[in-house]
């Protein structure tokens, strides 16, 4: 332990740990937050929320979640494929399956289970059959700045448990630059085999670059290789892009249906906590097969399956997003607004969609140009340091003003002139 104490407080004296604060209470984007260093309460506008459509407070999402509770109480008590599973998870499956073009869906608590379970199921059969081995290796390739969740589930791919528990082949793991649809094509020409099972999977929208998958050239590479398996993880994407909010495939103007006819196996991860107001996960396709193997995978069959209240939420979010397509519109139309006035005041925002990196000046700390925001200003939003490049990751929603961003830019002008002093060559 004592390896660990000095450690922690070496990185405490390197200034890496973050700043944590506690939210009381909120109405729509003012959140009455406290220090959790100081105990010093104030009401500040946030731009680091998830809650992407606004939905988290939306009267009929509130009471759907009353209403599970009332019917079923706060929890299934057990796994899906003993006794946890309930109506609603059926109703909740067959909603995103209409929503995503894709008939099978299958739920996990969150997205890192539905990953791990995925590479499970994928590259183990999730569980040791009688008469049947699987003597085909996986070849998977990543993208460099896919999420953890992702790279958590590829890392271990060839330890997960199937592997432990039972025999099957190994497992490979590549990485592809970000977004590099020619280094995608050399690393399949160099390491895929004849005989291998191909799975490519990346984020559609990336949670700290803001930028979106070349999907349709992903397509085009993988219909080389038939019954390639193309993953795409649109915890980002749902709700956010697509003219009402379907994701990337929508955003391209294409169908899951359409790189099925081309011989790629499309697979689509959903996740409930930006668009969905809740919690929660669910894969999707249009194998059959698949959705029994994800049911015995171990975070599924080896943990609880998703409460009432939080099925019940993201239930009735996804049939508002649907219902109200103008929810999308107006994330998407404060998007652009943010971004052009980010750019007219000389702001570096990479990517394009409602996710806004703002790549600082290297001698800009961004924990103190977040606390400068948030201290002088009462505008929240995320300094970022230790997981990827410096900048502040700002999130636009459906509920913001334009005078909630305005209020923004302003700010950080504000703060970039106070603490950015940068050197006159002479």
């Amino acid at each position: 332990m004592q390896v660990v104490k000095e450690y922690v407080q070496r990185w405490y004296e390197s200034g890496l740990d973050p700043d944590e604060y506690i939210c009381h209470q909120k109405q729509g984007n003012l959140v009455e937050i406290e220090s959790a260093a100081t105990g010093k309460r104030q009401t500040v506008l946030t731009f680091c929320t998830n809650d992407v459509l606004g939905l988290v407070q939306e009267e009929a999402v509130r009471q759907a979640a009353i209403d599970a509770i009332l019917q079923y109480g706060t929890s299934n008590s057990s796994c899906s494929v003993l006794s946890g599973r309930i109506d609603l998870h059926r109703q909740l499956e067959d909603e995103i399956s209409e929503f995503k073009h894709l008939p099978y869906t299958h739920l996990f608590v969150n997205a890192w289970m539905a990953m791990q379970a995925l590479v499970d199921a994928f590259c183990h059969l999730a569980i040791p059959v009688p008469g049947f081995q699987n003597t085909r290796e996986t070849l998977i390739l990543t993208d460099v700045l896919n999420h953890g969740c992702i790279v958590s589930a590829v890392v271990n791919a060839g330890t997960r448990s199937g592997k432990v528990f039972g025999h099957s082949p190994r497992v490979r793991v590549k990485a592809y630059r970000h977004c590099d649809i020619n280094d995608l094509a050399r690393k399949l020409q160099r390491y895929a085999r004849p005989t291998d099972r191909i799975m490519v999977v990346s984020d559609a929208v990336f949670s700290m670059d803001g930028d979106i998958a070349p999907l349709p050239e992903m397509i085009d590479v993988l219909q080389n290789y038939d019954g390639s398996v193309l993953v795409m993880d649109e915890a980002h994407a749902s709700g956010a892009i697509g003219a009402t909010g379907r994701g990337i495939y929508e955003h391209f103007g294409i169908l899951p249906q359409q790189a099925i006819e081309r011989g790629v196996v499309p697979l689509i991860m959903t996740t409930f906590s930006k668009f969905a107001a809740s919690a929660g996960a669910a894969i999707s396709s249009h194998v059959e097969e698949l959705k029994p193997l994800l049911n015995v995978s171990p975070t599924s069959i080896g943990t609880i399956s998703l409460p009432p209240p939080t099925t019940a939420a993201a239930l009735e979010s996804i049939r508002q997003v649907r219902k109200s397509p103008e929810l999308v519109q107006r994330l998407q139309k404060n998007t652009r607004y943010l971004r052009s006035r980010l750019a007219e005041e000389n702001f570096i925002a990479s990517g394009e969609t409602n996710v806004v990196p703002v790549i600082l000046p290297p001698e800009i700390n961004p924990k103190i140009f977040g606390r400068q925001l948030l201290e002088k200003h009462g505008i929240w939003a995320s300094p970022i340091w230790f997981i990827a490049k410096p900048r502040m990751r700002i999130t636009v929603n459906a509920l913001h003003t334009q005078e909630d961003m305005e209020r923004l830019v302003s700010a950080m002008v504000a703060v970039r002139d106070l603490l950015y002093k940068p050197t006159i060559s002479a």
